[in-house]
């Protein structure tokens, strides 16, 4: 039976329960990246220019509706920078300063920041480049489209922009419930890019806003073939977690090395999610956003790429690649993943505020700024 699962289209679905119910969860966890392959991404070993840290860091005291929340939340980290130091430093339920934990789909922002630095570098023009340049095979999808006039239509119109705008008008149902589902096998999945080639268009590309985590996925192989085929004699970057190292984590002087999960061995970043790191480099990452792409004396991101992606963009609470709080009291825009993931950055303030862990309490926001995350932001201020 187990043989004619593996051989079937659904077996994945070996990987997931492996990953999952075998380890008494019912979904994808933070911590299930040790089930995948990965491909290292180098931190730099540099001593210098690192972030301040607080002795008493540990001992910042959390109110009681912070701490009540944190709980409820089956959280694993908890981190506040104030004015680029880490004033706040809380961990829960086993997890320590040395646990790498999922991003999940964090990686849609961090994969937002890495194709702007592409276009900084001239890997790829700009943001209107259409997705067939770079994906030709894209065109062979509209044969499943179930009008494929339109199909083929909307194929040559998609644009980077649109992936990471979430307005590609992919035929995908972000469902996390069912393991029969797209967003499921693209997860578990040996061959993400065999996922992809099964996902037509069928909306007008820019026209209505859908979060689609196959829109960030398709971006990723866009920037794979600039990084692997780069032209003007640029340096080729034979995976994006290298170009991510190089021009990023080793940059930004991070702590530890972190792992980008892998379809297969070998195989490549499951760029929509999946990027594995201890919870103050995910700090830093925020740090990043807060001084506008400026890191000790590097411009790494142009900052006026940071006013473009936290402006609304096609829906209310989304950017470019990033979430955005425009109507709480205190406003923010923040990297966000699965069970509750967040980077949190509150200009105002001079902010930041990491929060890991394997739960959500969405509350009953008629925005979809969940309640939990609000917590986290409101509360570190009383």
């Amino acid at each position: 039976m187990l043989t004619l699962l593996r051989l079937s289209p659904y077996g994945y679905l070996i990987k997931g329960v492996k990953l999952s119910y075998l380890q008494g969860e019912n979904s994808a966890h933070p911590t299930d990246w040790y089930g995948f392959n990965l491909r290292k991404v180098d931190a730099s070993k540099s001593e210098t220019n690192k972030v301040v840290k607080r002795t008493d860091r540990f001992d910042y005291e959390l109110s009681t509706k912070l701490l009540s929340e944190l709980e409820k939340t089956h959280s694993a980290s908890y981190l506040i920078f104030k004015n680029d130091t880490l004033v706040c430093e809380k961990y829960f339920n086993g997890f320590s300063d040395t646990h790498r934990t999922n991003s999940f789909s964090m990686a849609k922002s961090i994969m937002a920041l890495m194709v702007q630095k592409s276009i900084q570098d001239g890997y790829i023009e700009s943001w209107d480049e259409p997705v067939v340049k770079f994906l030709p095979w894209l065109r062979e999808t509209v044969k499943l489209s179930p009008n494929q006039d339109s199909s083929k239509l909307f194929v040559e119109k998609l644009t980077l922009r649109n992936l990471i705008t979430m307005t590609a008008g992919l035929d995908w149902d972000e469902s996390y419930v069912s393991p029969w589902g797209v967003t499921a096998k693209a997860y578990y999945s040996d061959d993400i890019e065999g996922v992809m080639r099964s996902v037509p268009v069928v909306r007008d590309p820019g026209t209505h806003w859908q979060y689609q985590s196959g829109a960030t996925q398709l971006l990723t192989f866009c920037l794979m073939q600039a990084l692997a085929n780069p032209i003007n004699d640029l340096l080729a970057y034979p995976s994006i977690s290298n170009y991510f190292s190089e021009k990023f984590w080793k940059p930004l002087n991070m702590e530890a090395d972190a792992y980008w999960s892998l379809d297969r061995e070998n195989g490549k970043e499951l760029g929509y999610c999946c990027f594995n790191a201890i919870s103050r480099d995910f700090g830093r990452l925020g740090l990043l956003a807060l001084h506008q792409g400026h890191w000790n004396g590097q411009q790494i991101i142009d900052s006026s790429f940071f006013t473009l992606a936290t402006q609304p963009w096609k829906h209310i609470n989304y950017g470019h690649g990033f979430w955005i709080s425009p109507s709480t009291p205190t406003p923010f825009y923040y990297y966000q993943g699965l069970k509750g993931q967040y980077i949190c950055v509150i200009p105002s303030k001079n902010t930041v505020i990491v929060r890991t862990g394997n739960g959500v309490d969405k509350g009953d926001a008629t925005d979809k700024v969940h309640d939990c995350v609000k917590t986290y932001v409101e509360e570190a201020f009383r």
